[in-house]
């Protein structure tokens, strides 16, 4: 595999016309990579449980903590690189990175090593999103990028389909340790595709020629990044909603096979639709709908999540303690669906307010948040309350758990609310203007 280029080679601004399709659908696929290996462990923990004797505590440590340790520390200082090198490189030595560590996992032998695997899969993912989303602002002007962002964060939702529907079926037939090394492999292969097929566009495109002239530093890239009260609530809201999705969704499997009694095939099956399809439709909404209604008022940036955290809530309630199992799918498919419009606006806005040479730094300062607080909190913290509340409601007290964490995750669309109260402001003093030509 190609080497990172120096930052000093810029790239020629000239591309194809097929060029940014082709990327981001390459870089979709890779997201899609990214989920597969995060969230397989999700249909494989109560089979790894039983195997390895661990708690629900035990399971949230490994599924969510460990793993957001070092992905968020490792994020920052890798997107600091990929704003002055070569993203795409950058890209697929990460994806092998993080695919050859999740085929390695199934080697693990205790809770340990299979700790130290997982920690080794973030080590790589922290080098996929921040560098994908600098490179899909450069391949798409603003007014088409919610709707690109949203693309790109839906291959998060088909790599889940993916994840559950293979990892289902694999694992009732050969075991998890086989499941970890099927779906590992492939992304090794697909990482030399990406280095040999996706070009390096030129930074900031579509914002005026000037914007390559200066590199900020990380001080003043934390300054400007800062100064905008707008991005901190976002960052603070995201991480807010991902402690509820990921305290929740890191434990969807093993409600469906505790409390419903169904089997891991079935289990990947439900959740391939119930918690993939729908979120890839919701994901797109996110982004389509923002690029068209913030046309008439900027604010819709930061309105439609809030406004998904606020419809998604009453639906996560009856899939959590509804004991009907076909009523328990509708109300997931509803409630990730909503949930998940957050993503793309989010993004969009953010990349919209800063520097091109800033991009991937503020994805991954956004996602440095999020997953501290989300994944590395959300699902240690639905074990926890699990393990707390076990003596007195048995199996149930999963499903407690999970409600609790949602309603916390809930409270996000408050602070989406007040962001929205400095978005106008705040992007008409945006660091780069727009070019007038593309």
């Amino acid at each position: 595999m190609p080497a990172p280029e120096p930052a000093a080679a810029e790239p020629s601004a000239t591309l194809s016309r097929r060029a940014p399709a082709i990327a981001l659908a390459m870089l979709t696929v890779v997201y899609a990579f990214n989920f597969i290996d995060r969230q397989i462990l999700v249909i494989l923990q109560e089979m790894i449980k039983e195997d390895m004797g661990l708690s629900d505590a035990q399971l949230g440590l490994l599924s969510g903590f460990s793993f957001a340790l070092i992905y968020v520390t490792a994020g920052i200082p890798i997107a600091y690189w990929a704003d002055r090198g070569n993203r795409k490189n950058i890209i697929a030595l990460a994806l092998a990175v993080w695919s050859a560590m999740t085929a390695l996992s199934g080697l693990a032998q205790n809770y340990l090593q299979l700790l130290l695997a997982r920690v080794g899969v973030g080590l790589g993912e922290a080098g996929g999103s921040p560098p994908a989303h600098s490179l899909i602002s450069d391949y798409f002007p603003p007014e088409r990028r919610g709707t690109a962002m949203s693309i790109y964060s839906s291959g998060l939702y088909f790599g889940i389909l993916v994840g559950y529907v293979v990892g289902g079926v694999v694992a009732d037939a050969l075991g998890w340790r086989y499941t970890f090394m099927l779906l590992g492999i492939p992304g090794v292969l697909f990482a030399l595709l990406l280095a040999a097929v996706v070009r390096e566009p030129l930074r900031g495109r579509w914002e005026h020629a000037s914007v390559n002239a200066h590199k900020p530093t990380l001080g003043e890239t934390l300054r400007v990044l800062a100064s905008y009260r707008a991005f901190m609530l976002v960052c603070i809201a995201s991480a807010i909603a991902n402690f509820g999705g990921y305290g929740t969704g890191n434990f969807s499997a093993s409600l469906y096979l505790r409390i419903h009694g169904l089997s891991l095939t079935e289990v990947g099956l439900l959740l391939a639709v119930a918690g993939g399809l729908s979120g890839m439709i919701g994901t797109f909404l996110g982004g389509y709908l923002a690029d068209r209604l913030v046309v008439r008022d900027r604010r819709w940036y930061v309105w439609v999540p809030m406004w998904g955290m606020i419809l998604s809530t009453p639906f996560s309630m009856v899939y959590y303690l509804s004991d009907n199992v076909t009523l328990v799918i509708a109300a997931q498919f509803l409630t990730t669906m909503a949930f998940s419009t957050f993503l793309g606006p989010c993004l969009a806005v953010s990349h919209t307010l800063v520097h091109p040479a800033m991009r991937a730094f503020t994805s991954a300062v956004l996602f440095f948040v999020i997953n501290l607080i989300g994944l590395g909190l959300g699902p240690l913290t639905t074990g926890l309350v699990s393990d707390w509340l076990a003596a007195d409601y048995g199996v149930n007290s999963l499903r407690y758990a999970m409600v609790i964490v949602s309603l916390i995750g809930s409270t996000s669309a408050l602070v989406y609310y007040f962001a929205g109260r400095y978005v106008i402001e705040e992007l008409d003093r945006n660091a780069v203007a727009p070019a007038t030509a593309g």
